[in-house]
């Protein structure tokens, strides 16, 4: 194998948008260093599989319903 090819993996700090902080292993900075999240990974809706809605700007999904509504992917 080659030499030098994976990058270093060392443990890190990261700290919540609650202040809270953990250590953890990452390639991300150097040894020690600390990872502030802008975004909380607890309450943001991408990690806690928040409710999405659909969003109809200006008659979009009507329209498109108007123009594809009696398709179907099955055989008749």
């Amino acid at each position: 194998m080659k030499k030098d090819t994976h990058p270093a993996y060392h443990t890190i700090k990261v700290q919540m948008t609650d202040g809270t902080v953990f250590e953890t292993r990452s390639t991300w900075g150097k040894e020690g260093d600390l990872m502030t999240l802008d975004i909380d990974p607890l309450a943001h809706p991408a990690w806690t599989g928040g409710r999405g809605q659909m969003l109809d700007a200006g008659g979009q999904v009507a329209r498109f319903n108007k123009r594809f509504g009696g398709l179907t992917l099955g055989k008749k």
